[in-house]
């Protein structure tokens, strides 16, 4: 397994679901991490001691909002020496266009997009001094296709895959990577939340409103996991990965070959 021993890695929106199971994943393989989102609660903080106490590394949670620059940029100012960035953070919404409101679309671009572009503008000067780094942004199949009625979240995304092809021609001489992971759909809390609402609305079993309302358009009919996903990052970070840069790699079961 790749070590990342005395890495230090910042993974922003990662109390739950994929930004934590990144965070768990890069933990297992030896690196340092910061935990972050906008909360600053007592279980915010324990949930830093719990991983670092089962994985033997050193983790801080750091409270910051994604959704105002100066808080992304003191983040990272606050992590210190980042050697590894992860830009998880995001939120989403659903309506018409004619009918999404403004602030929702402003909210979704600033803790989205705007969010990476502050933290990766702050650790860059760190990574180049260091001569090593790995900037890992978490897009979406929605950063390579569309669906209807996302438009501020599929802005969003294919904005990440432009930023992440930007950084990656910028550092492509100097021993640092850009890339973002496509995943998509992945069964999290929230998504499964949402199940039971579903198969009441459309009258459905579980499995049927898996299968044939959030998997429509994933061929392999089964979601991408976290652990996948978090793999995926420490990949990244490994010396196999030194020459993929600027790119994408999508874990959708087949959706964007469609």
């Amino acid at each position: 397994m790749t070590s990342l021993s005395n890495k230090l890695a910042v993974i922003t929106g990662s109390n739950s679901g994929i930004g934590l199971g990144v965070a768990e994943v890069l933990a297992a393989a030896g690196a340092n991490i910061v935990l972050n989102s906008f909360t600053d609660r007592d279980e915010d903080h324990a949930l830093a001691a719990d991983l670092a106490k089962r994985h033997g590394v050193k983790v801080r949670y750091i409270a910051a909002d994604m959704s105002k620059g100066d808080d992304c940029r003191q983040l990272i100012a606050k992590a210190g020496d980042v050697d590894i960035l992860v830009n998880n953070a995001g939120i989403q919404h659903v309506a018409a266009i004619e009918e999404f409101p403004a602030a929702k679309w402003d909210a979704i671009i600033a803790i989205n997009l705007t969010s990476s572009f502050h933290t990766i503008a702050a650790a860059l000067p760190g990574m180049r001094k260091r001569g090593w780094g790995r900037i890992v942004n978490i897009a979406s199949a929605h950063g390579l296709t569309a669906s209807p009625f996302k438009s501020a979240y599929v802005s969003a995304k294919h904005g990440v895959v432009g930023l992440t092809k930007t950084v990656g021609l910028e550092t492509a001489e100097v021993n640092i990577t850009c890339n973002a992971i496509c995943p998509g759909y992945v069964l999290t809390p929230l998504i499964d939340s949402q199940i039971p609402d579903t198969m009441k609305k459309y009258n459905m079993t579980r499995e049927q409103v898996i299968r044939d309302v959030l998997l429509e358009r994933q061929p392999s009919k089964e979601f991408a996991t976290i652990e996948q996903i978090g793999g995926t990052a420490v990949f990244l970070c490994s010396p196999a990965a030194d020459q993929i840069t600027g790119t994408t790699i999508s874990l959708d079961g087949g959706w964007t070959a469609l």
